[in-house]
């Protein structure tokens, strides 16, 4: 021959020979051809006598063969392929052959090198079983009908097919699924038992002496199943489900995933080309989000694209982006996303469907079973149940670690839809005024264990005290798990004119802000809640309100004019209220707004004022207003060249926080303490008496990691950092790359600081440690 291979040789030796006169590992090869490491190794063993034709072409072209050697190769490879059996057995034909696979099978590599694996390395006297579950427009069926002829050549005794309509009103039962079976094996109608036990038996026996691979597709439950899996024998047994079946035994599971968005536009191109893709390359991948990477959706979009050759992707992107609209789109011919949801829904219970529809009403990514349970109209307990059947049956994905749910996109517009259908407008409306009702009241006793004004005091008015948050980390952890849903309820109760209970939740959640500034929702919060005080025609209450508005301009989004105009607005209802507080309070929010924007003069006078009229004062309210003005007062001075003068302003709050404020608790007067400590530590740095600056630093980090105040303590982290350098201290380079992406997590604008201080010490390369 002409690569001097003897013509005599198997399949084995010729690869092997090809493979080393290529130069190539098994590695490089299997890279290249995207055949396993371990099949190249058992078709060089002689283990894999015949590969398939498939795979014989992707290594011929992996080791560049002209067309006479990858003939040859192929010729080996047909030798060693196993010959059908003299029996009644029809290996790829019959009533129950194979559906037709499809050509642009796209991704799923792992979940099909699982199979190989599974097939090549069974127990011959242990029949195989994988379920194959995934919610609906997963593309199961599929997957699995390519897999089996995948792994046809290893079952060279009969692959059988046979759909048990497991979503029918009346799914196919054991005893008429094996009759057919038994058929397909040849068994003569007179000699199949009429027992659904004997025909089990009987198709036991038979298989346990065949190499069958058996894909039973749209199975409705496990005891429809459990009678038609072989007991012995080196058989192996596809069941694809839209149930989890959890209760089928000693089974391998293959639990299929959303495409990647690659996935999802590789697929879109296996079906209409690669040119409409490389021409509207963005559009693509805009589409393939739309459709939530659902295959089915993709597979409808790109049907319907391919029934359209002139038409643009970025039209049918257009028609998807109106979610309205969205389920409309994704039809082509028979092929309905809305239409396989209907399938899962109809076999549903009905607290289950309830549960499902209204669940679509819940803000956010995920929801709890509280919340389903509040929009549902059931327990706690029935919520859990139904959320779990859901689960089970494809419908809602469930968190890894929490006991929390959330819809694929999709299937959330579909269950959007039944509630028009099925509940209508008043059953939705009171459904979610119930919801925003509890979650407020939850969320505003939550709120109130970091209240400073209420400290000792045990939040009352949780609208179940048994499952209320106990403790600060509980009532953290609840306030930010549900965050989207408490949000989504002011916005309600707002809506809905209950303006009272907005400006309760906004009050106690004025603390817990403080501790979450990088939360760029406390805009909308605030904005809410003076817009009810004005409603409610309470100018006092208006003016604290849009103080914290202002604040939330300032530190959460950093948008200086917002927070100088809501400051305005404050000052001027304060002043009509004759509220010196309050009015202290709008005057710092505006002169810090008024300081970010450089505008120095302006901001000083407007702190020395407030400072002043906080000073008559005599509320613990007000000394703690006095304190946050003098620090902001002593920064200004600071920024403004006139160091010493706010070290000494700085030194005056320190005094006030050892002296104490009564009627505050140990706990707030440490956080104002350790905040007064970082301005004297940056005081001492602008004097460059850096090694006295480090230790107040020190000690103001500490206190502001153990509080929980992750805005503050990056900042305090950042400038240690910068002190540090300038020391030439080896934790340096550690403290500033710590707080550069703590910042960067914050989204805070001191991140770019943290990064030139970094790029500052690579250009002097001290501090390397």
């Amino acid at each position: 021959m002409r690569d001097g291979t003897p013509s005599t040789w198997d399949f084995g030796h010729r690869l092997r020979h090809l493979r080393v006169r290529s130069g190539l590992s098994q590695e490089l090869l299997s890279h290249a051809s995207g055949v396993s490491v371990r099949a190249l190794a058992d078709m060089e063993r002689g283990r894999t006598r015949g590969p398939q034709r498939r795979t014989v072409q992707a290594l011929a072209d992996a080791l560049g063969l002209d067309g006479d050697e990858a003939a040859n190769l192929e010729k080996s490879a047909a030798l060693g392929r196993p010959r059908p059996r003299t029996s009644p057995v029809p290996a790829g034909g019959g009533p129950l052959a194979l559906p037709r696979d499809i050509q642009d099978f796209t991704a799923r590599g792992p979940a099909l090198a699982r199979l190989l694996e599974l097939a090549q390395d069974a127990d011959p006297g242990l029949p195989v079983v994988t379920v194959i579950t995934g919610q609906p427009g997963l593309g199961k069926t599929t997957f699995a009908v390519h897999a089996a002829h995948r792994l046809a050549p290893h079952f060279p005794d009969g692959q059988f097919a046979l759909d048990l309509h497991g979503m029918d009103p009346e799914p196919t039962t054991p005893r008429d699924a094996l009759a057919r079976l038994l058929g397909a094996l040849g068994v003569a109608d007179a000699a199949i038992p009429p027992g659904t036990d004997d025909r089990a038996g009987l198709w036991r026996s038979l298989a346990g002496e065949r190499r069958l691979l058996l894909l039973l597709d749209n199975a409705a439950d496990e005891s429809q199943v459990g009678p038609l899996l072989p007991g012995s024998g080196p058989s192996l047994t596809l069941v694809t489900s839209r149930h989890a079946l959890a209760g089928l035994e000693s089974v391998h599971r293959t639990d299929l995933a959303l495409l990647r968005r690659e996935e999802a536009v590789q697929l879109l191109t296996r079906i209409i080309g690669p040119e409409r893709v490389r021409a509207e390359a963005q559009a693509a991948r805009d589409l393939a989000d739309l459709c939530g990477h659902l295959p089915l959706a993709v597979r409808i979009a790109g049907q319907r694209l391919l029934s359209r050759p002139h038409e643009r992707l970025s039209k049918l992107v257009t028609r998807l982006g109106a979610e309205g609209q969205r389920l409309d789109g994704l039809q082509a011919g028979n092929l309905r996303v809305r239409a396989a949801f209907a399938l899962s829904y109809r076999q549903l219970a009905p607290q289950s469907r309830t549960l499902l529809r209204r669940a679509a009403l819940a803000a956010g990514a995920d929801f709890s079973p509280a919340t389903a349970a509040l929009l549902a109209g059931l327990s706690h307990d029935e919520a859990v149940a139904c959320a779990e059947e859901l689960t089970d049956a494809g419908l809602l994905q469930s968190d890894a670690a929490a006991e929390r749910y959330h819809f694929h996109d999709l299937l959330r517009l579909y269950a959007a839809e039944q509630i028009e259908a099925e509940d209508g407008p008043e059953i939705r409306d009171a459904a979610l005024d119930r919801a925003a009702s509890w979650t407020l009241r939850r969320a505003t006793t939550a709120a109130l264990h970091f209240d400073a004004d209420h400290e000792r005091a045990v939040p009352q008015g949780d609208p179940d005290p048994d499952t209320a948050p106990t403790g600060r980390e509980e009532a953290r952890a609840w306030l930010e798990a549900e965050r989207a849903q408490w949000l989504a309820a002011l916005r309600r109760a707002h809506g809905t004119g209950r303006h009272r209970q907005v400006l309760e939740t906004a009050v106690a959640m004025h603390w817990f802000s403080d501790l979450n500034q990088h939360w760029e929702q406390w805009v909308e919060v605030f904005r809410l809640s003076a817009d009810s005080a004005r409603l409610l025609g309470s100018r006092r209450e208006e003016a604290v309100h849009l103080n914290y508005l202002a604040w939330a301009h300032n530190s959460c989004t950093h948008d200086t004019r917002a927070a100088l105009a809501s400051a305005d607005a404050a000052l001027a209802a304060a002043r009509e209220c004759r509220d010196a507080l309050q009015e202290g309070w709008a005057l710092g929010y505006g002169a810090g707004a008024l300081q970010r924007q450089g505008r120095m003069q302006e901001a000083e006078e407007r702190l020395r004022e407030g400072a002043q009229r906080l000073a008559t004062e005599k509320s613990s309210q007000g000394r703690l207003a006095e304190l946050t003005l003098l620090n902001t007062l002593g920064t200004l001075l600071r920024e403004t060249g006139r160091a010493a003068e706010a070290l000494d302003l700085h030194q005056r709050s320190e005094r006030i926080c050892h002296a104490g404020v009564p009627g505050r608790t140990e706990r707030v007067i440490t956080l104002y303490l350790a905040v007064t400590r970082l301005h004297i530590g940056n005081d001492l740095a602008a004097l460059g008496r850096w090694y006295e600056a480090e230790t107040p630093l020190r000690q103001a980090l500490s206190a502001l990691e153990a509080a929980q105040v992750p805005a503050w303590a990056e900042r305090t982290r950042l400038h240690l950092g910068q002190t540090l350098a300038a020391l030439g201290h080896p934790e340096a380079r550690t403290t500033l790359r710590t707080a550069r992406d703590a910042l960067a997590a914050l989204r805070s604008p001191l991140q770019d600081e943290a990064t030139e201080a970094l790029a500052a010490l690579d250009d002097t390369g001290a501090a390397t440690a």
